[in-house]
Order: C-alpha cells, then structure tokens, then sequence
C-alpha cells in the first residue's frame, strides 16, 4: 500500500506541476495547443504545492521530499521571471 501511496503522490504532484507550466505560458494547453498564460492561477497553484509539502513534512520519502522541492523552486523560479516580464 505504501508504494501505491507514493506512486499516487508523485502522480498528484506532476499533475500540479504541468498544470502550473502550463499557467506560467511554459507549455500549451493540449486541449487547444495554444499558449494561454495565467499568472493568478499559476501562484494559486504554486501556493497549493506549498501548502501539500507543510502539510505532508515529516511524512514523505526522500524521493517525495526532494521532488516537490524541486519542482516548487523551478516554479517560484519561473513565477518570478514571468511576473517581472508582465510588469516590463
């Protein structure tokens, strides 16, 4: 069950990522192919990865661990970039 869990975490946490690129303007939309930026919803969705690693701290593997860090600095990176272009 634990490996399934963790299967299931990594899933739910790329799913959150490439929903968040795709929000940034990194990636298209594959429902329609197009670029379709949303920075409002990219930081909801940054502050939701945030919120599942306070929550999960203590809990997770250090693969689990490692990754959502990752991918959360790649998105605050990236966040910031796109937010200083906006305001340009």
């Amino acid at each position: 069950m634990e490996e399934e869990y963790e299967s299931m975490f990594m899933q739910l946490i790329i799913g959150l990522q490439g929903s968040a690129w795709m929000l940034l303007g990194k990636i298209a939309n594959p429902l329609t192919g197009k670029i379709e930026k949303n920075l409002e919803a990219a930081k909801a969705t940054i502050d939701t990865l945030m919120m599942l690693k306070e929550k999960t701290k203590g809990n997770l593997t250090k693969l689990e661990e490692d990754y959502i860090n990752n991918t959360i600095t790649q998105l605050q990176l990236n966040y910031a970039e796109e937010k200083n272009r906006k305001e340009q």
